[in-house]
């Protein structure tokens, strides 16, 4: 046996013994793992399909007229899923190339984005001084009140103060409803103040995708300009990204995939997530993520019934942050992560609200429902879960 399978072996005995509690992850079907390993691998496919050009100069290589059923189906398929006629692009490697094509799309270099804190709940491409966002654009952040929700005042604030050319609502670790309506109508407010002031408002859906896709928390849809997403996560499809937009954005936004930010399609992971958006059409996905919701609600009760500090006091979606500087000041969220790896629980250090550490230290962990909720998980078995923790974390003292 060649080193790499291996090591792919062992790393699948690793899923299979774990319990992964790690929100950005999900186990996929036999069917994505069959179409992202299958012979798309070999095609080599620079620009779209020919029906999306209005004729045959759509891609710089021959041989793609099956690719590009594919890549049409996938594009149909997760409008389908999400009930919306907007304009898709399935092509990107990544929710990080997603987000970058989106500021592209749309912004000059150094125009200004707002954005939530990443302190707070923000994520690394949402203007971390170390990402591209950091670096290209000049970034401003929006913060969360004392109890850890969105300061939807603070948005209106700062979107008067500082005139974003972009206002970008999503999260990485926001355990709560992201009331997209109401950074909508902030917006509409500040266009009806300056009818020469018209921001962009870019969606990242990418850890609540799924539970837009079934219901569970409000669509973006129809509010907002550009929404990026991840297909893995709550939508339990292979590694990669997408890009949903206004019509009138559309031309915008795929230059800005190819030929600007990214080569080849990858058709292989196009592939897988055409299976992904088969599977989240079914009923079974939707009570699914019905599922998700429900476990992590339970278990976060049970964090909290046993004293711990939950940012927000609670969940609403499949996430939510156990943070320590108050109940457990001499703990950081990299040892409870370490030390629960040495158990076989996976999850992740996250950063909370007023954070003193850094993000290599953090006070707090993120924790997930849907990876484990996938593999057949109850309440039951996630109440359980949380006791385990709990008991390491005692060890730990």
């Amino acid at each position: 046996m060649s080193k790499v399978f291996d090591l792919i072996e062992k790393e699948q005995n690793r899923q299979n013994t774990t319990i992964e509690l790690i929100a950005s992850e999900n186990f996929v079907s036999p069917d994505v793992m069959r179409a992202v390993g299958s012979c798309l691998t070999n095609k080599y496919s620079e620009g779209y399909p020919s029906v999306r050009t209005s004729g045959n100069t759509g891609r710089y290589y021959g041989g793609c007229h099956i690719v590009d059923e594919i890549e049409e189906y996938c594009c149909d398929k997760w409008r389908e899923v999400f009930h919306t006629d907007y304009h898709v692009n399935v092509q990107p490697h990544s929710g990080s190339s997603a987000n970058l094509a989106a500021y592209m799309s749309v912004l000059q270099m150094g125009d200004t984005i707002l954005a939530m804190d990443l302190n707070n709940g923000g994520h690394l491409t949402h203007g971390s001084p170390v990402n591209f966002s950091g670096k290209l654009f000049n970034m401003v952040f929006y913060n969360v009140t004392a109890d850890g929700y969105i300061d939807y005042d603070d948005i209106a604030a700062k979107t008067e103060q500082f005139r974003p050319a972009l206002i970008l609502a999503g999260a990485s670790a926001y355990s709560r409803i992201i009331e997209f309506d109401r950074i909508a109508k902030i917006i509409a407010d500040a266009n009806a103040k300056d009818p020469d002031y018209h921001p962009y408002f870019m969606v990242d859906m990418a850890h609540i995708a799924g539970l837009i896709a079934a219901g569970v928390h409000p669509s973006p849809f129809g509010l907002a300009d550009i929404i990026t997403t991840t297909t893995h996560k709550t939508l339990r499809g292979p590694r990669g990204g997408m890009i949903f937009c206004k019509k009138e954005l559309a031309k915008k936004v795929d230059s800005a995939i190819f030929p600007c930010t990214q080569g080849g399609a990858l058709q292989h992971v196009i592939a897988g997530k055409a299976v992904a958006a088969e599977e989240a059409c079914t009923e079974e996905y939707r009570d699914y993520i019905f599922r998700v919701r429900d476990n992590c609600r339970a278990m976060c009760d049970e964090f909290i019934r046993m004293g711990y500090e939950v940012v927000t006091g609670g969940t609403d979606n499949h996430l939510f942050l156990v943070d320590f500087s108050r109940t457990h000041p001499h703990l950081t969220g990299k040892a409870v992560q370490d030390e629960l790896d040495r158990h076989g629980i996976t999850l992740n250090k996250n950063c909370v609200p007023g954070e003193k550490r850094s993000p290599m230290k953090a006070s707090g962990v993120r924790i997930g429902t849907a990876p484990m909720t996938t593999k057949g998980f109850t309440e039951e078995d996630f109440i359980k879960t949380a006791h385990k923790i709990d008991e390491v974390i005692r060890g730990m003292e």
